[in-house]
Parts: structure tokens; sequence; C-alpha cells
């Protein structure tokens, strides 16, 4: 060990460094990391975060940049594309790094915060002093190479950006009183029931609903003997709804279990415009790609009596939105499964695909190979 190095964390924060460093892939950030730039912050005057990802690994760079920023809006987050192996044997290798590193860092450092056994040669290769944070890791028992293997048995140790990004989506829809409501909730009741981490699974509700409800309301203070049939909406209102139904998801996919449902999405907003206005919105159809499901739940209408509750009309169109919702799902690629039969059976074939979804995890790109 050099005699630079500064294992004992009181020791460390008795001096106060200019400018440190915190070097790492992020792939992707876990307590462990946030830990360790948040010892560094305290530590430092100013703070570099240099994320480093190799072109072969399946989370953007980008994306990485984005959490970390996130998460340290005080420490100043830069990104490199490192697509070098690591071999800490041969100097040749470590030199084409550290031109990467030198390059994306633009500034001379006096510490580097590592829990890496490589950090005593990052630092002196940085002329800087090495600040050693929790190499043992007891503070936080996890690691990147764990949450690629199971994300699911490290989701306590993920931020709400990265749970957003893995949370595996689950989307209802289906024509009128066809029981999306029902089995949506059904579905997020049964995985709450697993305990553990699945005890937060959320469940987003329909904001076309919510907004529908407005609308006849505010018809109804007009005119109090105004029913649905009286309500009429406009094409440019379906990418507010769209937009607004998206917002719920991602705010509930940063704070729930591994999986999500919903009852419909910015895609099924889409079928509905082609239901009330006649034809495609082409910026809904925008707003729907831009967030990746990866499940929808077809509920079928044979078998269900309809239901007017007062915001329904035309049980006729229900074959036709079905078969509707079957080609979109069709022609855009999406994955997607018709629920058919009683409420139990609906239920347990939900439950069923929904389990071979998670059973295929999530299939992260190895990373670059590394010699130790």
């Amino acid at each position: 060990m050099s005699a630079d190095r500064t294992t004992a964390r009181g020791a460390a924060r008795r001096k106060r460094y200019r400018h440190g460093l915190v070097l790492g892939k992020f792939y992707p950030p876990h307590a462990g990391h946030h830990h360790l730039v948040r010892t560094a912050q305290d530590q430092c005057e100013r703070l570099t975060v240099l994320v480093c990802a190799a072109s072969v690994e399946s989370v953007p760079l980008a994306d990485r940049v984005a959490w970390m920023r996130e998460e340290h809006p005080g420490a100043r987050v830069v990104g490199a594309v490192d697509d070098i192996p690591v071999d800490l044997h041969d100097p040749a290798v470590w030199e084409a790094h550290m031109t990467i590193f030198r390059g994306a860092v633009g500034r001379p450092v006096d510490a580097v915060f590592t829990s890496e056994a490589y950090g005593s040669e990052l630092a002196r290769r940085f002329g800087a002093e090495e600040v050693c944070v929790d190499p043992a890791r007891s503070l936080f028992p996890v690691s990147g190479t764990a949450v690629r293997a199971d994300p699911a048995a490290c989701w306590e140790f993920l931020g709400p950006g990265v749970r957003a990004a893995l949370t595996r989506r689950v989307v209802v829809l289906g024509a009128e009183s066809t029981g999306t409501t029902t089995l949506s909730r059904e579905l997020a009741a049964h995985y709450r029931r697993r305990g553990g981490v699945w005890a937060k699974t959320g469940w987003v509700a329909e904001y076309g609903r919510e907004y529908s409800q407005e609308k006849l309301a505010a018809a109804r203070a007009a005119d109090p003997s105004a029913s649905w049939t009286d309500v009429a909406f406009t094409s440019r209102e379906f990418p507010v709804i769209a937009r607004r139904q998206d917002a719920a998801e991602e705010r509930a996919a940063r704070l729930g279990s591994p999986v999500l449902f919903c009852d419909t999405d910015s895609f099924a907003t889409g079928i509905w415009h082609a239901r009330y206005m006649g034809g495609r919105n082409r910026e809904v159809e925008k707003i729907a790609d831009r967030t990746r499901r990866h499940l929808y739940l077809l509920t079928d209408d044979a078998g269900v009596p309809f239901e007017d509750d007062g915001l329904r009309d035309q049980p006729q169109l229900r074959p036709w939105m079905t078969a509707r919702f079957r080609r979109e799902l069709t022609r855009t690629g999406r994955r997607f499964l018709l629920v058919s039969g009683d409420r139990r059976t609906r239920l347990e074939k939900a439950v069923a695909a929904v389990d071979a979804l998670l059973e295929e995890g999530w299939r992260f790109a190895a990373p670059l190979p590394e010699r130790r």
C-alpha cells in the first residue's frame, strides 16, 4: 500500500482537497457508487465524476451521466467512451486509458476517491493522493456485477432513475367495459402480496378517465342535464392526455418494485383517438414511442357484459375496438397477450405471462474483459 493511501475515513475528513475525482463505469450506478461520490463531495471544494462506458455495453453513456447528475447535482459529471479493455499489468494499456481520462477531466486533480484495488496506480498517474472509501463494501454490499446479474435482488440499492429504466412495464388495455381496471389492479395486488421488494408494486390509473370526468363535470356546470353524449373532444386534447399518462407512469416507475402495472398508456391513447376522432394522431404516436413497455395485456370483450358508468357509450363498437387494439399492437411489433375467459382465468393467464417476462431477466451486455 502506498504511503499516501488514506484508509481511515476520519483522517481523510480532516483534509480538504481542491479538486477530487471519482471514476467508474456506473453500469448501472448503485448506492455504493453514490456513497463514494458523497464522501468525496464532503472532502473536496470541487468534484468531477467521470463516467466511462464501452460501446459494447447495453446502457447508453448518456443515461448513466444523467442518473449521476440527478443524484449528485453539486458535482461536475462528465462522460467518456472507453473501448480499451482493462489490463492492470500493461503500462501501455494504462496510458491509453489515461489519455481518455485526462481528456475528459480536463484539469489537474489532487485526490482520487476509489474503492478499487487499482486506485493507488490511478492516483499515481494523475499525480494525486488516493482516498480509499469502504473497499470491503461493508456499508453497501452491492456491485455493478451483482446488479447486472439480478436487478430485483439489488433493487434497494438503486436510485429512482435507474429503477424507472429497469422496471418491467405491463400495460392492460382494451375496449370499454372489458375489465382493464379490474385486471390491472388485481395484478398489482397479486405482486404486492409477494412481499419484500415486490411490496411496493405500483399501479397507474387511466388519466384519460380523469380527464373525461372533468369534461363531463364542466358540461354539467353549464347545463345540469348534460350527459356523456354531449361531451366533445378535439384532436389537440389527446397529446395532452398522452403526456400526462406517461408522466404518471414515470413517477410510479421511479418509486415502485421491478414491475409496474398500468391501466392503459399513451399508445392506447392513440387508439382512443381513432375511436373518437376517426383517424390517427401522429403526435400521440410519437409520444408513445418514447417509452418502452415490455408487455401488453389486451382484455377481450367476448363474454364481458357492458356496464354503462356514465362515461361509456356505443357498446356495439367493442369488438371493433378489440380488433383495432390487436391490429395496432401487431403492426407496431409490441409484445402482447389477448386475455379471455372469466375474471379468475384472466388473472391466472396474466400472472403467468408476467412471471415469464420477469424470468427472462434484464440481459445486460457483458462489459469489456478485465485483467486484474
